[in-house]
């Protein structure tokens, strides 16, 4: 079974160049997984260049992020303190997801992970630990832009827009939207 993928590709501005890749399997099932594997790698390419940035991925964007909530949230006085912080502890469920599907503790290794973040942003000499991230092979964190594991910066970015988007959606929902028992129907049969 032979599938053909043509992707025109832009390498620089006015010049044009295209691809074939040619996928051989033993049956249409595995060609099918791997068309959509190659798309997704395509997309990811495409996103790269698209934005030009790229940060360190296994869960070190989020984990750094959380630090910094919990720190601001400490420093609001207000009663939006709560869902900063609540905000800041459900960033970790990335890494702590990407652990368990790797069957790994994933207690020990994000504790790991925000200390290293911890560290990064306290401490002005550990700077360069903010590209720490999960090694899930070896079980452990690990410099991730070090180790090649980056992500499209366009595609954290926009997944953590739309992460608040929706908790302020549901911080704003202020009613309480009950169903009306149905009304029961008087039974002729108990009528005096």
């Amino acid at each position: 079974m032979f599938i053909c993928i043509y992707s025109p590709w832009t390498c620089s501005p006015g010049a044009r160049s295209a691809a074939s890749i040619i996928l051989r399997g033993a049956n249409d099932f595995m060609v099918d997984e791997m068309e959509r594997s190659v798309h997704d790698a395509l997309c990811v390419v495409k996103r790269v260049l698209e934005s030009q940035q790229v940060v360190a991925g296994g869960g070190a964007v989020e984990a750094a992020l959380s630090i910094f909530l919990e720190t601001l949230a400490t420093s609001i006085t207000s009663r939006e303190q709560l869902p900063v912080a609540w905000f800041a502890r459900s960033l970790l469920v990335i890494p702590k997801t990407l652990a368990v599907n790797a069957a790994l503790d994933s207690t020990d290794l994000v504790a790991k992970l925000r200390a290293f973040h911890n560290a990064s942003q306290t401490m002005g000499e550990r700077e360069d630990l903010k590209w720490v991230g999960l090694d899930l092979f070896g079980e452990t964190v690990r410099d991730n832009k070090g180790a090649g594991v980056l992500e499209p910066a366009m595609c954290k970015i926009k997944s953590l827009k739309f992460a608040t988007e929706a908790a302020i959606t549901i911080l704003r929902i202020d009613d309480l939207i009950k169903i009306a028992p149905e009304e029961k129907k008087d039974d002729p049969r108990h009528m005096h």
